[in-house]
């Protein structure tokens, strides 16, 4: 295997509400399991993303926003998102950690995974929802650009569309997002022919999945979708919205994700990286609800990035039929489909 770098900090564990389900035994759960499954990893800790950098996406106002309220105790975004007094401090060393895992990978990792929250996708330039304060991964991707990688990939298996990051780079051909996500379900957003725009148009690639999808559909989005394009895209570096809710014992998703599944999709995203950009892959922690099934798939997938990927067999009728209609819109900007 790899060595995989893990970037945590324990203010990660100070943002959020008792009883919310983004809650910090979602972090100790994994770092527990990870101790015990003794994985050849490294942990680093990482610095809090600065406001300028932040304010690569995000605009000023709104992040003064985020800070009044946590300076005032805390409150809400929105009905779903809650901040306490230490959130504004833990959101941007949750930025930071994803900006990290760049670093990390930039320089003598094979691959890197910030365990972070609160979680991003779902947060735009100036309104956070959906549990997320700031996009860690948009802001992932600034950096990594700064940092002279003109060509990102964005790839998202949460259960739920990163509407954030989807938004964010809609047009912007610099980064292909990728996302495979249960449709229709919360935030109503990612349909197939959500593209992108003007000169970004198939730089989105959304993916919706019935309920209910199972390990041998994913792979097939993966290998039959993704893989294709990322390798006529060849990105620069490919980044990870890692979330675990497509796990079939998630209580907040309809998927039917096992461990196994998660291994061999990391898989599929490793294969590109290593083929396109000397293996650069960073992922950043989105959501997960069910403690002990979200650790065991990130266990998973960092043995997936170091090398050990799971076989997975079988077909899927339904999502095969989904797929053919993804190529078909797809087809109009990407030759490997046509």
């Amino acid at each position: 295997m790899t060595r995989t770098a893990l970037i945590y900090h324990p203010i990660y564990l100070l943002h959020g509400a008792f009883g919310h389900p983004e809650k910090k035994e979602r972090l100790t759960t994994i770092l527990d399991k990870i101790q015990s499954e003794k994985l050849d990893v490294d942990f680093i800790t990482p610095k809090p993303a600065t406001v300028t950098q932040v304010a690569t996406i995000h605009g000023r106002r709104y992040i003064d926003q985020v800070k009044a309220i946590c300076e005032h105790g805390g409150g809400h975004l929105d009905v779903d998102t809650i901040l306490s007094e230490s959130s504004y401090d833990a959101a941007l060393m949750a930025a930071g950690g994803a900006l990290t895992a760049v670093d990390a990978v930039m320089g003598d990792y094979g691959s890197a995974f910030a365990l972070v929250r609160p979680p991003g996708h779902h947060a735009l330039p100036n309104r956070g929802m959906g549990f997320c304060i700031f996009n860690n991964i948009a802001i992932a991707a600034k950096h990594a650009q700064a940092r002279g990688l003109e060509k990102v990939l964005i790839v998202d298996w949460d259960v739920h569309h990163g509407n954030g990051t989807n938004d964010i780079f809609y047009s912007d051909p610099g980064v292909l997002y990728f996302s495979t996500h249960q449709y229709p379900h919360y935030p109503g957003t990612g349909r197939a022919d959500e593209v992108g725009e003007d000169d970004a148009q198939g730089f989105t690639v959304n993916v919706p999945l019935p309920s209910g999808t199972a390990d041998a559909g994913y792979l097939i989005a993966y290998r039959e979708i993704l893989l294709p394009i990322a390798l006529e895209f060849k990105p620069d570096i490919v980044l990870v919205s890692a979330g675990q809710d497509p796990h079939k014992d998630d209580p907040l998703g309809g998927m039917r994700l096992t461990c196994a599944g998660f291994g061999a999709v990391a898989g599929v995203v490793k294969e590109i990286a290593s083929t396109c950009c000397r293996g650069r892959l960073a992922a950043s922690l989105e959501g997960g609800y069910n403690l002990q099934a979200q650790a065991e798939a990130v266990v998973a997938e960092i043995r997936a990035f170091g090398g050990e990927v799971p076989q997975i067999r079988g077909t899927d009728p339904v999502v095969a039929g989904r797929i053919e209609e993804v190529k078909k819109i797809q087809s109009s900007y990407w030759s490997c489909f046509s």
